[in-house]
């Protein structure tokens, strides 16, 4: 049976890059592919009663695993109303009016670095957007657009690697206890930014010329210039407030995206009621719901459920397991460099497979208080892992939340993708990576070989 939901998941993600040549919607067929493989699995739990904890059935694992994936819709949901909502007010021109240069290499250059650190304050996600509204208002061809849209992506993935609060991979490490706030910055930051600056030289020598800039679609009204201020600086703290609301409570972070635009929808209505003009009425929350890209949020649920069978029936574990067992032991001289293999892999799979469940089978393999102590606190097994499952989801459109995000919000085709920004995304990955290995103090001190060869 676990050859048959694996076979199942393979035929669903196949359609779903297939999506324009096949023409059937990848929401439709990611939302199929959750039901048919629960399905499976339920019909047979039996066979796999030894993959999970005793007296855990299959109804207590698909409720834990939809309140985890309704966690990361409802984040999406909020995030994406808050920035909608930011944009009808007109709130982005407060940057794009700053944003001067319409030479394309200039404006790539800009917006990747913008995009870079402002993932490591917010998420990846939530990061991917905002930029992705504000590309709306300064890139109007679309496929010069989907190029910067591509950018964005790899940017932000690469910007919340190194930041303890930027990727949720990281952020499981940071609260796991693997890696510390300091270490973790210091030994994947230069990593992470050749990992975006290295595919914003390669597409930069595609780009000549200048922008054309959209036009208005503000239907000629001009919203006073207070209220698009304080719409977007209140939209901006809320997104901002988040990993604040989660290390204050200790909470989970949607629920301080939810608290957010709570606040905001308040103060949308009062203004929209008391300052509304005859023939515009100024947007609210409820209003800019009626524009959210709902089947991009449904397609989520569908593929992070799926993704959720494959962690319950035990497919992922025993993929771990098979990684371990092949890439563990290689050693250069007498020291182990397996790990560093098994990362990198992890890294591409994450672009296939959501990284979240990989990296927690990865987590419970090498458990901090157990008795095989293999890799302790800040070992670089766990600092290149979260360089590797942050950075890698990049390689494929729906290998990452913010590609996901950016992908309803541009309607951009996975093919299309996988032709012109995946090579670049794998560019920046392996380049990254090399950084990283031949930073790393160990290895340096106690590996000859590798230090001769830098």
């Amino acid at each position: 049976m676990l050859v048959a939901l694996i076979a199942t998941f393979i035929i669903g993600y196949a359609c779903i890059a297939l999506e324009h040549p096949i023409k059937i919607n990848k929401t439709a067929t990611a939302l199929l592919l959750g039901v048919l493989l629960w399905t499976l699995y339920a019909f047979s739990a039996s066979t796999f009663a030894g993959l999970i904890p005793e007296g855990t059935t299959w109804q207590n694992e698909l409720t834990h695993h939809l309140g985890s994936t309704a966690e990361i819709v409802f984040f999406l949901l909020g995030a994406m109303t808050i920035v909608t909502l930011v944009d009808e007010y007109q709130g982005f021109r407060l940057i794009t009016d700053m944003i001067k240069t319409r030479n394309k290499k200039k404006l790539l250059w800009t917006l990747s670095f913008i995009t870079f650190f402002l993932s490591a304050v917010l998420d990846n996600m939530t990061t991917a957007i905002v930029m992705c509204a504000l590309l709306r208002k300064l890139i109007g061809d679309k496929k010069e657009r989907w190029l910067f849209a591509g950018m964005i992506i790899l940017a932000a993935n690469a910007g919340g690697a190194w930041s303890p609060i930027g990727d949720v991979t990281t952020i499981m490490l940071w609260i796991g206890g693997q890696v510390t706030t300091v270490n973790i910055m210091v030994k994947t930051l230069l990593a992470s930014i050749v990992c975006m600056v290295v595919p914003v030289l390669l597409l930069g020598t595609q780009l000549h010329g200048d922008v054309e800039k959209p036009e208005s679609d503000d239907c000629g009204i001009e919203i006073d210039k207070k209220w698009r201020n304080m719409i977007f600086f209140i939209g901006i703290g809320a997104l901002v407030f988040v990993p604040i609301f989660k290390t204050i409570t200790h909470l989970p972070p949607y629920l301080g995206m939810l608290f957010g635009l709570s606040v905001l929808w308040i103060i949308t209505e009062i203004i929209s009621r008391k300052h509304s003009k005859e023939n515009f009425k100024l947007p609210t929350a409820m209003s800019t719901l009626e524009h959210i890209d709902t089947p991009s949020i449904l397609f989520f649920l569908g593929i992070l459920m799926a993704v959720a069978c494959l962690e319950t029936c035990g497919a992922l574990g025993m993929l771990a397991t098979g990684l371990n067992d092949t890439f563990l032991n290689i050693k250069a001289g007498n020291e182990p460099i397996g790990f560093f293999i098994i990362d990198l892999i992890i890294g591409v799979l994450s672009s296939i497979i959501d990284n979240v469940p990989l990296v927690a089978a990865t987590m419970g393999m090498y458990p901090l208080g157990g008795e095989d102590l293999i890799f302790s606190v800040n070992h670089p097994f766990w600092e290149f892992l979260a360089y590797c499952a942050g950075t890698g989801g990049s390689l494929l459109i729906i290998g990452s939340a913010a590609g996901v995000a950016v992908m309803g919000m541009e309607k951009i085709d996975f093919i299309w993708y996988l032709k012109k920004i995946s090579p670049l995304a794998l560019a920046g990955y392996l380049a990254g990576a090399i950084v990283f290995i031949l930073m790393d103090v160990t290895l340096f001190e106690k590996v000859e070989w590798l230090r001769n060869l830098a």
